[in-house]
C-alpha cells in the first residue's frame, strides 16, 4: 500500500525520516509531494488524490472543511513554525534583525510569495510591524515556496531570505531568529483529504507524525506544539 502525502516546503528535512520510520515499521510506501501550502491546497480542490495533507498553517485547510473536502475529524495540529534570518556561512554581511535589510549593501531579500505560503504572510507581517515593507519593496524577490526561498540564498542568488527555522537548524548558514510577536503564529495542521484512495492508512500516519517516536524528530528540527518545550 502506498500513501500520497501532499506536505508543505518546509517539512522538507523532518518528513521524509518520519515516513521512512513509518515505511519500516508498517512495510506501507510513503510518496512526498511538497509544495506551497496554498497551491497544494488549490491541488486538492481540483481532485488530487491526495492521501494526506500535511499544511503549514490552519487556514488552508479550514478553508477546505468549509467546502466539504476534508474529513473534519481528522483535523489536528502538529506543530507552530517560526521563521529566520538566513544567510549563506561564507557571506560577510553582519545580518542579524530586520532592520538591518534596510542596509544599502543588503540589495536583494527573498521571502516566500505572501499570496500563497504561510511562511510567506508571517515574514510580511513581521516586515509590516516595524514598518520596512514598503521600503523594502525593490529588494524582494519572492519564492513560490519557503524551499525555493532559502535556495535563492544558498545559490547567492539574494543576499538574505526569510525563511523557516525548520530549514535553518542541523545544516549550514548563519541565521538568527525572528520574534514571534512580530507576526501571527504559524500553526500548522493536517488533515485527510476526501480524495484519499486510503483514508484509515492516512490517519494511521497521521497519528504517527504526532507519536512519541516522531515527536523528537519534529522537536529536532523545530516544530512543537502548544505546552511542548522547544529543542535547545
Amino acid at each position: 500500500m502506498t500513501l500520497t502525502v501532499s506536505a508543505a516546503a518546509s517539512l522538507n528535512q523532518v518528513l521524509p525520516p518520519i515516513a521512512k520510520l513509518w515505511e519500516q515499521e508498517t512495510g506501507n510506501k510513503v510518496i512526498i509531494n511538497l509544495g506551497s501550502t496554498g497551491q497544494l491546497a488549490q491541488q486538492i480542490e481540483r481532485g488530487a488524490p491526495v492521501d494526506l495533507f500535511v499544511a503549514a498553517d490552519t487556514k488552508s485547510i479550514e478553508d477546505l472543511d468549509k467546502k466539504q473536502l476534508v474529513f473534519s475529524e481528522t483535523k489536528a495540529l502538529y506543530g507552530v513554525g517560526r521563521i529566520t534570518l538566513w544567510h549563506r556561512e561564507d557571506s560577510s554581511l553582519q545580518i542579524k534583525e530586520l532592520q538591518d535589510l534596510t542596509r544599502a549593501e543588503i540589495e536583494r531579500v527573498a521571502i516566500a510569495n505572501p499570496d500563497h505560503a504561510p511562511y510567506g504572510i508571517a515574514a510580511k507581517q513581521a516586515l509590516e510591524s516595524i514598518e520596512i515593507w514598503e521600503e523594502l519593496q525593490p529588494k524582494l524577490v519572492l519564492g513560490e515556496n519557503i524551499r525555493q526561498t532559502q535556495h535563492y540564498a544558498e545559490a547567492g542568488n539574494v543576499d538574505v531570505a526569510i525563511v523557516a527555522l525548520s530549514l535553518s537548524l542541523n545544516r549550514p548558514g548563519q541565521w538568527s531568529l525572528i520574534p514571534d510577536n512580530l507576526h501571527q503564529p504559524i500553526e500548522k495542521m493536517l488533515v485527510v483529504p476526501k480524495t484519499a484512495h486510503n483514508p484509515d492508512n492516512a490517519q494511521q500516519f497521521a497519528r504517527f507524525i504526532n507519536s512519541s517516536k516522531s515527536r523528537p524528530l519534529m522537536q529536532k528540527h523545530g516544530f512543537i506544539l502548544p505546552g511542548e518545550e522547544p529543542v535547545k
